[in-house]
């Protein structure tokens, strides 16, 4: 039996967490200074932002009303109702030019939800409170001074920063950084993530497995969770228990940004990942982890790159990527920290657990708001890929409980935590 390496530590989730903040604070910065590239706006979704986004002019470059009904003086409706003078219509996207330079005492101009509010209004009364005769118009609600209207800069004002390096783009950024003219942002190139499957019982998915063999799941759903998570998966052919085949493999997949392992972490016979990288001169950090699935889990450092030996079971691999793998790949992609969340909802059943163990198991989560429940997914253990397909989320169980009451609040974690 293989030998672990000498700084071997099985540490806390929390503590282990740690461990990989500090170094993804250390790797981030040398990510931002990293190679960058040009891309279209419509496919920047999911990239990371490489160059800050400022505003190209006040935003909003004008009062804009927010609603459809009439621009008044406020001061015209202390008494109601009022009837007053219809002296324009303003349209969204109307020119300057046409916009009447002022409403006097008595005046009102109809606007509509989007266009700019007229010198001399200082506020816009709903359409709905309204009732227009010819050219005069009955209020019969008051406003104040400032009501349905965005004053200009109010959101931003010209060259202030809106969006800056480091940040994933969503479609909100999206839709900022078109309001400012961007066709095209400067994102960072994603990082290139080796996946390297182990084991001789493992075979090729077109393969037809033999009585003892199953098919490669564990490349997929890594390369389908490092896509996701803004990074490039690179597949590397399946590693059989050889420590020198092995070997050779984990240096091609330390040509990458990132390794990630699956299998032999443990410590059975033909476990070899952790002697093969300690034959390379590897760095380990952690090689544990006290959860559930997923305590064999290594974490380390190989000359300049990082890896991560995830357990061989389907589940323990999704589970271990998620809680530690992701932050590092987003940090190696430039990406801002973000911390994890966690949604709350009631145990439909009661749990019963032994302690010692952080868990995140399989579950389903259904209703919405304050009537979401929880409840475990029936599983056989970390191997059960078809009880994780039924699951959309992990349910969070402390180490220090041994029994979670039904009807009582717990933590989920959903996928892209």
């Amino acid at each position: 039996m293989p030998a672990p390496p000498a700084s071997a530590t099985v540490l806390s989730f929390e503590d282990a967490c740690r461990v990989i903040e500090e170094q993804a604070a250390l790797t981030r910065a040398g990510a931002l200074a990293g190679s960058t590239e040009s891309v279209n706006l419509l496919w920047a979704a999911g990239r990371v932002l490489a160059e800050p986004v400022s505003a190209d002019r006040d935003l909003p470059p004008f009062p804009r009303s927010t609603r459809d009904g009439y621009a008044v003086r406020s001061a015209d409706l202390v008494r109601l109702p009022a009837t007053l003078d219809v002296i324009a219509e303003i349209k969204a996207g109307e020119m300057p030019d046409k916009i009447p330079i002022n409403i006097g005492s008595g005046q009102a101009a109809s606007i509509m939800t989007g266009a700019p509010v007229p010198a001399g209004a200082d506020a816009v009364v709903m359409v709905e409170y309204t009732f227009q005769r010819g050219h005069r118009v009955e209020i019969t609600r008051g406003v104040s001074a400032g009501e349905n209207i965005v004053p200009r800069g109010a959101e931003a004002r010209a060259g202030a920063l809106l969006l800056e390096r480091g940040l994933r783009l969503d479609e909100a950024a999206i839709a900022l950084a078109a309001s400012v003219g961007k066709s095209r942002l400067q994102v960072q190139k994603r990082p290139l993530v080796a996946v390297l499957t182990t084991g001789d019982e493992i075979v090729g998915v077109d393969a037809t497995p033999g009585p003892t063999q199953i098919r490669n799941s564990n490349s997929y759903s890594l390369a389908a969770q490092i896509g996701r998570a803004g990074g490039e998966p690179v597949l590397l052919p399946i590693a059989p228990d050889e420590l020198q085949a092995l070997r050779r493999l984990i240096e091609q997949g330390l040509r990458s940004d990132l390794l990630l392992l699956t299998g032999g972490v443990s410590m059975g016979r033909y476990d070899l990942v952790e002697q093969a990288l300690s034959e390379l001169d590897a760095e380990f950090f952690f090689t544990g982890a006290k959860i559930q699935p997923g305590r064999p889990v290594v974490f380390g450092k190989c000359g300049s790159t990082y890896f991560f030996g995830l357990p061989g079971n389907p589940v323990s691999t999704m589970v271990t990527f998620e809680l530690f793998a992701r932050p590092m790949l987003e940090a190696l992609s430039g990406q801002s920290p973000r911390r994890r969340t966690f949604l709350h909802a009631r145990l439909k059943k009661e749990i019963s657990v032994k302690t010692g163990l952080k868990r995140f198991l399989p579950a389903i989560l259904s209703g919405e708001f304050e009537n979401s429940e929880v409840e475990l997914v029936p599983w056989q253990g970390s191997g059960d890929i078809a009880a994780i397909a039924r699951a959309n989320c992990y349910m969070v169980i402390p180490a220090d409980r041994e029994r979670l009451s039904a009807g009582e609040w717990v933590a989920v974690m959903k996928g892209d935590c």
